[in-house]
Protein backbone atom coordinates (compact mmCIF):
# COMPACT_ATOMS: atom_id res chain seq x y z
CA UNK A 1 0.00 0.00 0.00
CA UNK A 2 0.73 4.12 -0.11
CA UNK A 3 3.16 5.01 2.56
CA UNK A 4 1.31 7.25 4.96
CA UNK A 5 3.64 9.50 6.15
CA UNK A 6 3.90 13.24 5.76
CA UNK A 7 6.68 13.02 2.96
CA UNK A 8 4.20 11.17 1.38
CA UNK A 9 1.51 13.62 1.58
CA UNK A 10 3.81 16.42 0.50
CA UNK A 11 4.47 14.50 -2.57
CA UNK A 12 0.92 14.30 -3.34
CA UNK A 13 -0.05 10.11 -3.07
CA UNK A 14 -3.94 10.81 -2.62
CA UNK A 15 -3.45 12.57 -6.05
CA UNK A 16 -1.69 9.76 -7.12
CA UNK A 17 -4.37 7.59 -5.93
CA UNK A 18 -6.67 9.18 -7.54
CA UNK A 19 -5.22 8.89 -11.13
CA UNK A 20 -4.70 5.53 -10.35
CA UNK A 21 -8.12 5.16 -9.69
CA UNK A 22 -9.16 7.12 -12.78
CA UNK A 23 -6.69 5.40 -15.33
CA UNK A 24 -8.06 1.76 -14.06
CA UNK A 25 -11.87 3.01 -14.45
CA UNK A 26 -11.55 4.17 -17.75
CA UNK A 27 -9.30 1.19 -19.41
CA UNK A 28 -11.10 0.17 -22.48
CA UNK A 29 -10.10 -3.93 -21.82
CA UNK A 30 -10.88 -5.61 -19.22
CA UNK A 31 -8.92 -5.57 -16.21
CA UNK A 32 -8.63 -7.98 -12.81
CA UNK A 33 -6.97 -7.43 -9.88
CA UNK A 34 -4.98 -10.40 -7.96
CA UNK A 35 -4.36 -10.09 -3.92
CA UNK A 36 -1.51 -12.36 -3.40
CA UNK A 37 -0.15 -11.98 0.23
CA UNK A 38 -0.71 -8.79 2.18
CA UNK A 39 -2.54 -5.70 0.47
CA UNK A 40 -3.16 -2.42 2.45
CA UNK A 41 -3.96 1.09 2.52
CA UNK A 42 -4.60 3.44 -0.22
CA UNK A 43 -2.78 2.14 -1.91
CA UNK A 44 -4.16 -0.95 -2.55
CA UNK A 45 -7.49 -0.50 -2.82
CA UNK A 46 -6.86 1.85 -5.86
CA UNK A 47 -5.02 -0.84 -7.85
CA UNK A 48 -8.25 -3.27 -7.45
CA UNK A 49 -10.47 -0.93 -9.56
CA UNK A 50 -11.00 -3.57 -11.69
CA UNK A 51 -14.05 -5.65 -12.93
CA UNK A 52 -12.97 -8.64 -10.86
CA UNK A 53 -10.92 -8.82 -7.93
CA UNK A 54 -9.47 -12.30 -6.88
CA UNK A 55 -7.70 -13.01 -4.14
CA UNK A 56 -6.08 -16.52 -3.11
CA UNK A 57 -7.99 -17.80 -0.16
CA UNK A 58 -5.01 -17.02 2.93
CA UNK A 59 -4.50 -13.68 1.70
CA UNK A 60 -5.15 -10.11 3.61
CA UNK A 61 -6.10 -6.99 2.36
CA UNK A 62 -7.23 -4.17 4.19
CA UNK A 63 -7.57 -0.11 4.06
CA UNK A 64 -5.47 -0.23 7.39
CA UNK A 65 -3.24 -2.71 8.91
CA UNK A 66 -4.76 -3.70 12.21
CA UNK A 67 -1.85 -2.43 14.19
CA UNK A 68 -2.23 0.78 12.57
CA UNK A 69 -6.39 0.63 13.16
CA UNK A 70 -5.33 -0.24 16.91
CA UNK A 71 -2.78 2.46 17.41
CA UNK A 72 -5.56 5.23 16.19
CA UNK A 73 -8.63 3.54 17.55
CA UNK A 74 -6.94 2.31 20.94
CA UNK A 75 -3.95 4.33 21.11
CA UNK A 76 -2.50 0.64 21.84
CA UNK A 77 -0.48 -1.03 19.22
CA UNK A 78 -1.29 -4.47 21.25
CA UNK A 79 -5.01 -4.14 20.37
CA UNK A 80 -4.11 -5.07 16.66
CA UNK A 81 -6.06 -8.87 17.07
CA UNK A 82 -9.30 -7.16 17.91
CA UNK A 83 -8.95 -4.62 14.92
CA UNK A 84 -8.15 -7.52 12.93
CA UNK A 85 -11.40 -8.97 13.68
CA UNK A 86 -13.37 -5.47 13.17
CA UNK A 87 -11.62 -4.69 9.28
CA UNK A 88 -12.43 -8.22 8.02
CA UNK A 89 -9.43 -8.65 6.42
CA UNK A 90 -9.53 -12.19 5.61
CA UNK A 91 -10.42 -13.64 2.68
CA UNK A 92 -13.41 -15.47 2.94
CA UNK A 93 -14.79 -12.48 5.02
CA UNK A 94 -14.00 -10.35 2.09
CA UNK A 95 -15.85 -12.89 -0.29
CA UNK A 96 -18.84 -12.80 1.74
CA UNK A 97 -19.00 -8.79 1.74
CA UNK A 98 -18.78 -8.36 -1.98
CA UNK A 99 -15.04 -6.90 -1.87
CA UNK A 100 -14.04 -9.94 -3.73
CA UNK A 101 -15.25 -11.22 -6.14
CA UNK A 102 -13.81 -14.94 -6.23
CA UNK A 103 -11.23 -16.57 -3.49
CA UNK A 104 -8.13 -19.12 -5.52
CA UNK A 105 -7.86 -22.17 -3.88
CA UNK A 106 -4.74 -22.65 -2.42
CA UNK A 107 -2.96 -25.72 -1.57
CA UNK A 108 -2.93 -27.47 1.42
CA UNK A 109 -0.84 -25.29 3.87
CA UNK A 110 -0.62 -22.15 1.64
CA UNK A 111 -0.05 -21.44 -1.53
CA UNK A 112 4.54 -21.15 -0.97
CA UNK A 113 3.87 -24.89 -0.31
CA UNK A 114 3.15 -25.30 -4.01
CA UNK A 115 3.73 -22.88 -6.13
CA UNK A 116 3.23 -24.68 -9.24
CA UNK A 117 -0.50 -25.98 -8.28
CA UNK A 118 -1.27 -22.31 -6.97
CA UNK A 119 -0.20 -21.28 -10.53
CA UNK A 120 -2.34 -23.15 -12.26
CA UNK A 121 -4.97 -22.67 -9.65
CA UNK A 122 -4.58 -18.72 -10.83
CA UNK A 123 -4.44 -19.60 -14.28
CA UNK A 124 -7.82 -21.01 -14.53
CA UNK A 125 -9.43 -18.11 -12.56
CA UNK A 126 -7.76 -15.40 -14.89
CA UNK A 127 -8.32 -17.18 -17.98
CA UNK A 128 -12.29 -18.62 -17.46
CA UNK A 129 -12.57 -14.23 -15.88
CA UNK A 130 -11.03 -12.86 -18.84
CA UNK A 131 -13.16 -15.11 -21.07
CA UNK A 132 -16.63 -14.33 -19.65
CA UNK A 133 -15.13 -10.06 -19.94
CA UNK A 134 -14.37 -10.04 -23.28
CA UNK A 135 -17.91 -10.96 -24.20
CA UNK A 136 -19.01 -7.43 -23.59
CA UNK A 137 -19.12 -4.39 -25.39
CA UNK A 138 -16.47 -1.43 -23.95
CA UNK A 139 -19.37 0.66 -22.99
CA UNK A 140 -20.53 -2.00 -20.63
CA UNK A 141 -17.61 -2.89 -19.05
CA UNK A 142 -16.89 0.72 -18.57
CA UNK A 143 -20.40 1.17 -16.32
CA UNK A 144 -19.84 -2.15 -14.85
CA UNK A 145 -16.62 -1.55 -13.40
CA UNK A 146 -17.44 2.13 -12.02
CA UNK A 147 -20.63 0.60 -10.71
CA UNK A 148 -18.52 -2.55 -9.36
CA UNK A 149 -16.17 0.31 -7.70
CA UNK A 150 -18.97 2.48 -6.40
CA UNK A 151 -20.90 -0.32 -4.42
CA UNK A 152 -17.79 -2.55 -2.95
CA UNK A 153 -18.69 -3.79 0.42
CA UNK A 154 -22.60 -2.95 0.15
CA UNK A 155 -24.89 -5.49 1.52
CA UNK A 156 -26.76 -7.11 -1.84
CA UNK A 157 -25.46 -5.19 -4.11
CA UNK A 158 -24.19 -6.72 -7.96
CA UNK A 159 -20.69 -6.22 -8.18
CA UNK A 160 -19.85 -8.76 -10.14
CA UNK A 161 -19.42 -7.35 -14.26
CA UNK A 162 -21.09 -9.81 -16.64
Amino acid sequence: GAYPGAEAEAGNIAGAIAECLATLLSLPVPTLAVILGEGGSGGAIAIAACDRVLMLENATYTVISPEGAAAILWKDANAAPQAAQALALSAARLNKLGVVDELIPEPVGGAHLDPQATARALREALLANLQELASLRVDELLKLRYSRYRNVGIRGAKTKAG
